[in-house]
């Protein structure tokens, strides 16, 4: 039998969480354990410059404006976003090559973009990924020490917003103790991950839910 959301061939996940809350770490140690195969997680293109350190194809692909309205007006997004004086998208070509191949593909998005992937892929598996508490999270943001306090408290604001969409994924991760949200992960890409399907999560952590989208 098929587990639910996976494809004939490779599965896409969708993942999505706050700044702050560790995603690309999880990931990162995800990939790097050894303990999932033939996982991959998908390139965006981004019109934005190189930071130092990053490398074209591995961090990011990076596009002028003219290459990346190219390929909006050919429909070679499955989702794409301005973000300030950015654009960011998802190549549709390069993951649907991927899943044909029988690997699985990991998107990194946000709430909105999300939403258009699961319009176009219904069958993708979706995990949103919160912080134990608030406070953790304003920490980790604030422990960047990157960003003064007006910032801070944009993103927190912002961190809100994209929390409040919990609902319309499948599966609740908590990034509380780093190693057990790793294991988490690893549970629901061996589809294992029954005990962190929404519904019983949202009904473990309704206290921490409450918390964490309170009106600041």
């Amino acid at each position: 039998m098929t587990p639910p959301g996976k494809q004939a061939s490779g599965t896409l996940y969708i993942i999505s969480a706050p700044s702050g809350a560790g995603k690309s770490s999880l990931l990162r140690a995800l990939l790097e354990s050894g303990r999932v195969a033939g996982v991959e997680i998908s390139v965006s293109h981004t019109t934005r410059a190189a930071r130092p350190g990053e490398v074209d194809g591995v961090d990011y692909h990076f596009v002028d404006m003219p290459a990346f309205e190219a390929m909006v007006a050919a429909d070679d997004f499955l989702e794409h976003a301005r973000v300030f004086d950015n654009c960011y998208g998802t190549s549709r070509s390069a993951v649907e090559t991927r899943l044909a191949g029988g690997v699985d593909v990991i998107l990194e998005i946000d709430w909105q973009g999300a939403r258009r992937v699961r319009e176009l892929l219904p069958a993708a598996v979706s995990i949103f990924i919160l912080p134990p508490t608030r406070a953790a999270l304003e920490a980790r943001l604030t422990g960047r020490g990157q960003d003064d306090a007006a910032v801070i408290a944009r993103r927190m604001r912002d961190a809100v917003s994209e929390m409040s969409h919990y609902s319309e994924y499948d599966y609740l991760v908590i990034n509380d103790d780093f190693q057990q949200a790793v294991d988490d992960l690893v549970a629901i890409f061996s589809n294992a991950g029954d005990a962190l399907a929404l519904a019983k999560q949202a009904e473990t952590h309704s206290g921490l839910l409450a918390s964490l989208l309170a009106p600041a």
